[in-house]
């Protein structure tokens, strides 16, 4: 029975729901104006739109940044009895909504909910001078949501509610191009049932599965499955904790996020090396590089790539390939002071996987951090 690549098996997903990308990843966080400030100085992003006070908006103020073709959403309350306040309280900043592109966001509600989702908002129209935007709304994992939206009818800089901003401040940008995959950790014994739902309800498929055997170090395992739409513009990897001998990342998160939630958010671009260089002179902190052994091992292990290896060890980046090609990655710390959500950046040369290959020097670099701290 022939094997199956991992683009291949992307085509099998049920294509009912069909999504374009990802419209945009909000985040509720403390101090919005403040976090905005970070993403542009840090990661080069650009504010384009405001909504608040100013703008209708009486109990919220929410920054727009881009980059590429990646929106975020910073939103934060700007009074305690906002359910915001709530959600920051519990979970720290962090990931709020995950929204998909759609053709039809109506539809996407109507076709999900009778497949079993929790409604987080029902179908709505939002207008102004520019179009309309129509969204709704379901529950994935934890309290994360999957906000449907449609702009076809829109030509304003985000939606409705939200006016044009801009800053005299606006660094150059670090060449990030579109959110590549998210990844969301679940609870004990929770992996299954988050992955039947996106199964069921989002007609995804599951593209990859790594058990406790093949991810784990001296102290601590994991599981994952990948679950991914039909054209593979929307991927999400499902992380579960494993037994270990000590606390592995996945309990450290869901201790400090207090529940379950977004992990991390993978981002693209087609020069790594020159992408990390410039993080790292913005103050980007990322994990530690694993030992000189993977880099004297990496041709044996990847095969010949384009890249010299000087530049990747000397700035921690790691290789891994498949049968489509190979990929290079690396991992910032948390970004916040909960060990919780954190970035990747990965550049793509063919392959589809997710380096795997990968999993056993990350995580002892992650558990190095978590030492560190007091967590493993």
């Amino acid at each position: 029975m022939e094997t199956l690549t991992t683009s291949q098996k992307m085509k099998t997903a049920q294509d009912f729901l069909p999504i374009n990308g990802t419209d945009h990843v909000e985040l509720y966080v403390g101090n919005a104006k403040q976090a905005a400030h970070f993403y542009k100085s840090a990661f080069g992003f650009k504010t384009v739109a405001y909504a608040g006070p100013e703008t209708g908006m009486r109990d919220i103020a929410s920054y727009v940044l881009q980059q590429g073709k990646i929106r975020l959403v910073l939103t934060t309350p700007l009074k305690s009895s906002n359910p915001i306040s709530e959600h920051i309280f519990k979970h720290g900043d962090g990931v709020k909504i995950l929204a998909l592109w759609v053709d039809d966001a109506y539809k996407a509600y109507e076709d999900t909910v009778a497949r079993g989702a929790k409604v987080y908002m029902e179908p709505k129209t939002l207008t102004d001078k520019n179009g309309e935007v129509r969204m709704s709304g379901i529950y994935t994992y934890g309290e994360t949501v999957h906000l449907f939206v449609e702009r076809k009818n829109y030509n304003g800089v985000f939606m409705p509610g939200y006016e044009p901003y801009t800053s005299d401040y606006n660094p150059e940008d670090t060449g990030l191009l579109y959110i590549d995959h998210c990844v969301g950790n679940v609870g004990w014994n929770r992996m299954n049932d988050t992955i039947k739902w996106y199964e069921d309800v989002m007609g995804f498929v599951n593209i990859l599965s790594f058990d406790d055997k093949q991810i784990n170090t001296e102290y601590s395992a994991l599981m994952s499955k990948v679950m991914s739409n039909n054209n593979g513009y929307v991927k999400f990897p499902i992380n579960e904790p494993a037994e270990g001998k000590k606390k592995s990342q996945i309990e450290e998160y869901l201790d400090f996020y207090e529940g379950e939630g977004v992990q991390h958010i993978a981002i693209a671009t087609n020069d790594i090396v020159k992408t990390v260089r410039a993080l790292k002179s913005r103050g980007v902190e990322f994990l530690s590089a694993p030992p000189n052994a993977y880099y004297e091992d990496m041709q044996a292990r990847v095969g010949k790539i384009d890249e010299d290896i000087a530049p990747l060890q000397e700035l921690g980046i790691l290789v891994d390939c498949d049968e489509e090609g190979y990929l290079l990655q690396i991992f910032t710390k948390p970004v916040e002071d909960r060990p919780t959500l954190f970035f990747e950046i990965i550049q793509r040369k063919g392959a589809q996987s997710f380096g795997a290959g990968n999993f056993k020097a990350l995580f002892e670099s992650i558990e190095r951090e978590q030492a560190k701290r007091g967590n493993l």
